[in-house]
């Protein structure tokens, strides 16, 4: 009875310590689990800096080891092209750290309109940016989602003009150009540093567009490649055709007034 009793407390003690065993194996298990998924998350923001959040997840969903694993496409993209109008000036009579003030603030709201409203921001050029739409994921909404994202960058802009008049700083104009048209989306660069960027005509066009915003006297200027996928959308003017360089034929714009 006593060998018995012996051997059953043997066989709990051996339970116990096998329990004990796997729930410490399970919970090193669960922090490994837990460093990788923050290493992962890490990895993909460092990533975001480079490509747009949509092209790191499909990279990783796709098992691609780097940039040059992503193959480039051919797309047909709406691109946005913002600036600001007379900024040059009035930044040679703002300190450097207003000055700085201004600009992060001019470019978080512009951003988050252009993520608002399903597109990317490519990249700052001085202060000017560039964004496209339906470059990441096929989109046929794009040039209305694009329309939209400019008409809601101008309010933000009034907003923060507003902001700005509060504390003594002037008031900062927008003019934005669109073009939609086919080019190359992919991860562009040296081997120090690549980018997915979108490469073509559409990018100029979109650029010298946006030009002739200073030559209409508006802010939100569109082609006809937009303007003809917009329907009756949008409250639209014709603006008289205008010479752009690198354009052998006068560029056809409309001006947008706002939601029809």
């Amino acid at each position: 009875m006593t060998l018995l009793l012996w051997l059953a407390g043997a066989a709990l003690l051996a339970l116990g310590y096998a329990l004990w065993w796997q729930r410490r194996r399970q919970a090193a298990l669960q922090r490994q689990l837990d460093l990788a998924a923050a290493e992962l998350q890490h990895l993909q923001q460092a990533c975001a800096r480079l490509a747009p959040a949509g092209v790191v997840d499909r990279m990783v969903a796709d098992g691609v080891h780097g940039a040059a694993d992503l193959p480039p496409e051919r797309k047909v993209v709406t691109a946005l092209f913002s600036d600001l109008v007379g900024f040059t000036a009035m930044s040679e009579k703002l300190e450097p750290a207003v000055l700085a003030r201004v600009l992060d603030g001019y470019f978080q709201r512009i951003s988050d309109a252009v993520h608002a409203h399903s597109g990317h921001v490519s990249t700052w050029l001085g202060d000017g940016m560039l964004a496209y739409f339906g470059a990441l994921r096929p989109n046929p909404w794009q040039c209305a989602d694009a329309v939209r994202c400019a008409l809601a960058m101008v309010e933000a802009m009034r907003r923060y003009n507003d902001e700005l008049a509060r504390d003594g700083l002037p008031a900062l104009a927008l003019g934005i150009g669109i073009h939609r048209g086919p080019g190359l989306a992919g991860m562009i660069g040296s081997r120090e540093r690549r980018e997915y960027g979108f490469v073509g005509r559409t990018v100029n066009l979109a650029a010298r567009v946006q030009s002739l915003t200073r030559t209409h006297g508006v802010e939100i200027l569109v082609t006809s490649a937009v303007q003809c996928e917009l329907g009756d959308a949008f409250r639209l003017d014709a603006m008289p055709p205008e010479q752009v360089k690198g354009i052998d034929a006068p560029v056809p714009t409309w001006a947008v007034r706002g939601a029809a």
